[in-house]
């Protein structure tokens, strides 16, 4: 549970920590990011979350709470594996399966040899977004057209033989969940992960949350002519299975930390110990097939981010090697360290938080508070 607690006696320097406060801090004030909320956790146990900033763009808005509802953008994917993952340690699935074996008409196109573990990994040679991506959204298109037209889509490379980080890849893994259990995505997750481990206020799709408790993303003034840009009622209630997931920082420490805990957080026992080894494993490294330089630079477990790899504008440079998160392109990024036990959960409302290092600076003065 979090608790009301000192830094010192989590194994933090508060001084250390009380840096990366002042540093969204002033951030805030400074106008690089409207608002943002960090929690950070080590040993089991979590610091009240640090929040800044207003709800929403206009001068005059409520500050952000600190029960906030962020959409996390693609922090979701790892979720959505997670999913999977749980219908295959039941049994349900393999790994080295084929994608066609669950959705026949994905089998087209060179995309007959993908597998769920491609999907996972980003090396099934799909795009990250679909061509029509944007035309679609402006139909206010539901999942089911974007699947459809992404088992329709050509492979740019030979499954397992490059990496190139793919959206659409996770909107088939939300397809084979749903024909494995016949239940819709976000029903799944709020029954088997989201309500098991007391995340109450965390939803695929904004669902039957509270809504004035989202904040407005600094979506931009080209955005703001459309209606369907992440502020928008189609997009909040989307359910992307790449990046519609809505949370708080405290939802989602309880998420990291059944991970730190090797699937386990209080008495709920919600994935095995050898899922939780497995997704948070290096998995593209040794995919000969992959040029050397790709996979220095990119490092995949199932789902998740390996650190070391070439994502320090989220990261940082500062978290052990064998560090694994994500990040979100509204501005969000999610780390554990299982080295020194550390969780970090930041959320913005600054889609270039991560573009332009506010994140993986934010990252390195949490990493640095570990005593």
């Amino acid at each position: 549970m979090i608790g009301l607690t000192t830094p010192e006696s989590l194994g933090l320097s508060s001084a250390r920590l009380e840096r990366a406060y002042r540093f969204l801090d002033v951030a805030t004030a400074r106008g690089d990011i409207p608002a943002a909320a960090l929690l950070v956790a080590r040993n089991g146990k979590a610091l009240p979350p640090h929040v800044v900033g207003r709800h929403s763009l206009n001068v005059d808005a409520p500050t952000l709470r600190p029960d906030a509802i962020f959409l996390v953008a693609s922090v979701t994917k790892p979720v959505v594996a997670s999913a999977l993952m749980l219908l295959m340690e039941r049994g349900e699935l393999l790994l080295d399966d084929k994608v066609a074996r669950y959705v026949p008409a994905f089998g087209v196109n060179g995309k007959e040899r993908i597998t769920l573990r491609h999907l996972m990994t980003h090396t099934s040679g799909l795009p990250d977004m679909l061509p029509e991506n944007e035309a679609l959204r402006a139909e206010h298109a539901p999942v089911a057209e974007f699947v459809r037209r992404i088992c329709a889509l050509e492979a740019s490379f030979a499954a397992g033989t490059n990496i190139e980080y793919q959206s659409t890849g996770l909107a088939m893994l939300g397809e084979v969940v749903e024909r494995i259990t016949g239940e819709p995505l976000p029903t799944f997750l709020r029954q088997e992960i989201f309500s098991p481990l007391g995340m109450l206020d965390t939803s695929l799709g904004l669902a039957d949350l509270d809504e004035s408790r989202v904040p407005e993303i600094n979506v931009g003034e080209v955005a703001l002519r459309t209606d369907w840009h992440w502020n928008s009622r189609y997009w909040r209630h989307f359910g992307a299975p790449w990046g519609g997931m809505f949370t708080t920082v405290s939802d989602f420490y309880r998420y990291m930390q059944c991970f730190l805990n090797g699937g386990r957080l209080d008495s709920v026992d919600l994935f095995s110990p050898a899922t939780i080894a497995a997704m948070t494993a290096d998995q593209t490294s040794s995919m000969a097939a992959i040029p050397a330089t790709v996979r220095q630079e990119q490092i995949w477990g199932l789902g998740w981010r390996i650190f070391p790899g070439a994502w320090w504008s989220y990261f940082g440079n500062l978290v052990s090697p064998g560090t694994y998160g994500h990040g979100g392109a509204t501005g969000t990024v999610v780390w554990a360290d299982p080295t020194r036990r550390m969780t970090c959960i930041l959320f913005t409302t600054e889609p270039s938080a991560g573009s332009v290092g506010v994140l993986g600076r934010c990252s390195n003065l949490v990493a640095a508070s570990a005593l």
